[in-house]
């Protein structure tokens, strides 16, 4: 199975992991928004932070927006969380952002988990009318960003 964006996803991931070792859990969210806007920067991949995504309705521009934290490379969008774990509702905010933005790949990081950073890559793909997504379990990361194996980025089970 190929991964869309796998490289991308891989190096956005890494980036987070060395903030979390870094830091730790127990900031609120800016803190980790603006370490790894240093970090994606020191690692030379590009983002824009705090993406405006414009909402349309029966072709109609709508005035309320969506903020999300990281486009990066133009095409993956980042949702970061300073929470105990992940929730459903993370992971809706996620679908419904790659869905004002047009995109189909993102990443939701949680740097409040006390034992690792918790991610989870999300796939938003269209069938027929319906849009569906497709999301593997979250991987806790625990080894060192540089040593971060593609084992992480691997479909569960297979």
């Amino acid at each position: 199975m190929n991964l869309l964006l796998k490289s991308e996803v891989y190096a956005i991931v890494g980036a987070a992991f060395e903030v979390y070792n870094t830091l730790g859990p127990g900031f609120l969210e800016a803190v980790y928004q603006e370490a790894l806007a240093i970090e994606l920067t020191e690692r030379q991949i590009p983002f824009t932070a705090q993406q405006e995504l414009r909402l349309v309705y029966q072709g109609q521009p709508l005035r309320k927006v969506y903020l999300c934290d990281f486009l990066c490379y133009g095409s993956v969008v980042v949702e970061i969380k300073a929470a105990n774990h992940l929730t459903d509702a993370d992971q809706s905010q996620l679908l419904n952002y790659l869905k004002a933005a047009g995109r189909t790949t993102g990443v939701l990081l949680n740097f409040g988990s006390a034992a690792s950073l918790e991610w989870k890559r999300m796939v938003l793909t269209l069938r027929g009318s319906r849009q569906r997504c497709e999301a593997p379990t979250p991987q806790p990361i625990r080894e060192d960003s540089r040593r971060f194996a593609d084992q992480a980025l691997s479909p569960t089970g297979s």
